[in-house]
């Protein structure tokens, strides 16, 4: 038992040096790419790893010093003030160009709407964060943790974007997600809260709201952008941007579906505990 412990304990170890290996890699780019390259914009990733740092040190000092209430809750601080910028860029665009080509292929491609990039950055800035809180405090399991590599590859994908100034109104739209994840994080906080009555009105909102942005926020909007990639791949200049999108796409459609069975296990937990309090009674 105790070296079967052990092997895990240094499984877990290597798994770890080897995130932080290549998120040290990662940031180490970035500055390369601010300070050589004088491209001053990037710090905006900057700017969002520190901001979601501070919030995690006020929570810790201020809320609760569990290592995951304080990451679930900086995760729905991301969320919720990306899904306000998405949607913000996307109004603003409306409002200012009209709708008309707004979703062709050079516009998704090539161009870039305002604070786009910025809030793509800040995302960024997010995903580098909270991998190192991950790691920092063990926040994963496995051998190979799918939250680790799911934050790797948003790394890699919206960095390379980001250096190439390609495909950021693309990346934005995926962000859409994030309205859905807003309800992920909020079922997470209030459970560790104490707060499980699934007989309550609140919960019963939080889960219409959670099925519903996971269907038309989440699903449908990634389905969509993947639909829109395969119809305009023949519009793509060689190079990486289309193989780079469609490994992307899939993955995200993947773990959608992952996402999707968890949380109707879930919603039937719930539903079941609801159920055998209402027998006892």
């Amino acid at each position: 038992m105790a070296r079967t412990t052990s092997q895990n304990q240094n499984e877990k170890n290597k798994v770890g040096a080897f995130f932080l290996a290549t998120l040290i890699l990662w940031f180490v780019s970035v500055l390369f790419e601010i300070f050589f390259n004088k491209r001053t914009e990037l710090l905006w990733i900057v700017a969002g790893a520190c901001l979601f740092q501070i919030a995690n040190w006020v929570i810790r000092s201020f809320v609760s010093r569990d290592p995951l209430f304080v990451n679930t809750s900086v995760s729905l601080l991301h969320s919720t003030i990306i899904s306000v910028s998405v949607v913000s860029v996307l109004v603003n665009q409306c409002l200012k160009n009209g709708s008309d080509g707004m979703f062709e292929h050079s516009q998704l491609v090539g161009g870039t709407w305002e604070w786009a990039y910025a809030a793509l950055c800040f995302s960024c800035g997010y995903f580098a964060y909270d991998q190192l809180d991950m790691l920092f405090y063990r926040l994963y399991s496995g051998l190979i943790p799918s939250i680790l590599v799911h934050h790797m590859i948003l790394l890699v994908c919206f960095t390379l974007a980001l250096y190439r100034n390609v495909t950021i109104n693309y990346l934005i739209l995926t962000l859409v997600c994030e309205l859905h994840s807003i309800f992920l994080h909020v079922r997470k906080v209030r459970r560790m809260a104490g707060i499980r009555n699934a007989k309550s009105t609140i919960v019963r909102i939080e889960w219409v709201l959670n099925w519903l942005t996971f269907i038309f926020a989440r699903s449908l909007t990634h389905i969509l952008i993947t639909i829109k990639l395969v119809a305009d791949a023949p519009k793509f200049e060689k190079g990486v941007e289309l193989p780079l999108a469609l490994f992307g796409m899939a993955g995200m459609n993947i773990i959608n579906v992952g996402l999707g069975i968890d949380l109707f296990n879930a919603f039937k937990r719930e539903k079941s505990s609801e159920n055998s309090n209402r027998h006892d009674e």
